[in-house]
């Protein structure tokens, strides 16, 4: 079997026989879900529903009034019991909409518009994605209607469904591989259309064998599953498109640019129900994970639930508590209260229990390069530290900082144990505002 890859990354422990073969359980409604109005990349929504009123599952509560914006949909039926700013696992209070569950569940989905592809016009499926509010479900969220309209100029010919799941720990993708195959395999065909690709390719690592069989098995006419190296992060939509089609990103440039679209397992899944079923995206699958809870698990979770209760489903926390995160321990985000809700980007919880290198100092550079041979966009991280600690941050520009994809390997790999990736995250936001007090 041929084995793709890209040059450089790492190979961590990966962890995902903790929650591997565990089935996605369906739990109980919650109470009250507090769902928040910016969920994706783009302009925040306005509320489309007032303190008190009833609601269904399905119905819009907020409005997107930007095109890089998305819908975002009550995650049950009940009531709006407020709509005031709330925590958010991004860090920040945003305005969100707090509803009280009524038990019934009662929904009020969109019209279906069917299930052959073929027989659609990509618009009118494009347009179902914007209904939908459908973001992109591996971590980025992403308006999907936006990314599956690229300019004229740059026509697409290649549709890659990213199914590596490259991070530690996290399995959610591989149970939807498993069992949702024939969902998955349609929504990939619904994207196709939209995009009206020549080629669709279905990437999974190899650490995944069952779900490779499966939709190998499958029926799948023009739609090709290709096995990647086991490697982190063999995921990241760049190195995917590298090592499945030898096509190489241009630095500042996008995958459009050469000629490719990369879309997650649990997008095309969502795409799936919003055009076969009209049901928007108001709920999905989480790993809870980690040597810090009792029963690992994939869980259907609402949008909204927090993430105390969902990681009450997975039977609670064992031991002192050291670090919980929303998404994987490479580039997921530490989490200070566990009162923040579910949203539509949210892949996993991950609970680690407390150890003694979590706050272990780090020390300076020692200049080995270890960083330098893992970073897999070819960029000299230590040297960004270095400027970082200097605070010279526009010189970063010319050792190509924009091109930094977050992955996290630099920081890995570092025997000084150097905050390497987050002091190159905190160069980027100071050259934001930079840039933004010149366009002043």
């Amino acid at each position: 079997m041929k084995l793709f890859t890209f040059r450089g990354g790492i190979h961590p422990p990966y962890q995902k026989e903790l929650a591997m073969e565990r089935e996605t359980v369906r739990p109980d409604l919650p109470k009250t879900v507090t769902v928040p109005l910016a969920q994706h990349i783009g302009a925040p929504c306005t509320p489309a529903v007032e303190n008190g009123a009833p609601v269904k599952a399905g119905q819009v509560i907020g409005e997107a009034k930007g095109f890089v914006s998305s819908p975002v949909h009550a995650p049950l039926s009940g009531k709006v019991k407020k709509i005031e700013r709330a925590l958010h696992p991004l860090g920040q209070k945003v305005l969100s909409v707090i509803i009280e569950s009524d038990g019934s569940d009662e929904h009020e989905y969109m019209k279906p518009l069917g299930d052959d592809p073929e027989k659609m016009e990509p618009s009118a499926l494009n347009e179902r994605v914007l209904q939908a509010g459908i973001v992109g479900m591996g971590g980025a969220t992403f308006p999907a209607h936006v990314k599956f309209s690229p300019p004229k100029d740059k026509p697409i010919d290649t549709l890659i469904i990213n199914g590596c799941e490259c991070e530690p720990y996290l399995t959610a993708d591989y149970r939807l591989m498993l069992e949702r195959t024939d969902d998955l395999i349609l929504g990939a065909r619904m994207i196709g259309r939209i995009l009206n690709v020549k080629r669709i390719i279905i990437g999974i690592e190899k650490n995944k064998p069952a779900a490779v069989e499966k939709l190998e098995a499958a029926d799948a006419p023009g739609i090709e599953t290709l096995v990647t190296e086991t490697k982190y992060p063999e995921g990241a939509e760049k190195m995917l498109i590298r090592a499945l089609t030898d096509r190489e990103v241009p630095s500042g440039g996008l995958p459009m640019d050469v000629g490719v679209v990369v879309s997650n397992v649990g997008t095309a899944v969502a795409i799936c129900e919003a055009v076969r079923d009209g049901k928007p995206l108001i709920e999905r699958v989480v790993t809870v994970t980690g040597d810090g809870v009792r029963d690992p698990g994939n869980f259907m979770v609402k949008i909204g639930t927090s993430f105390e209760e969902v990681i009450g489903y997975a039977g609670g926390t064992v031991g002192e508590t050291g670090k919980v995160v929303m998404g994987g321990p490479m580039m997921g985000l530490a989490q200070q209260n566990t009162g923040v809700p579910v949203i539509k980007g949210t892949s996993g919880i991950l609970v680690l229990k407390k150890t003694a290198d979590m706050t272990q100092e780090h020390m300076p550079c020692i200049k080995c390069s270890f960083c330098v041979q893992a970073c897999p966009v070819h960029l000299m991280p230590s040297t960004l530290s270095i400027i970082a600690e200097a605070e010279k941050w526009e010189r970063a520009l010319d050792y190509g900082v924009n091109d930094c994809i977050e992955c996290g390997c630099c920081t890995y790999v570092c025997p000084a144990k150097r905050p390497i990736v987050q002091l190159i995250k905190t160069m980027k936001v100071k050259l934001r505002e930079i840039q933004g007090r010149k366009k002043e």
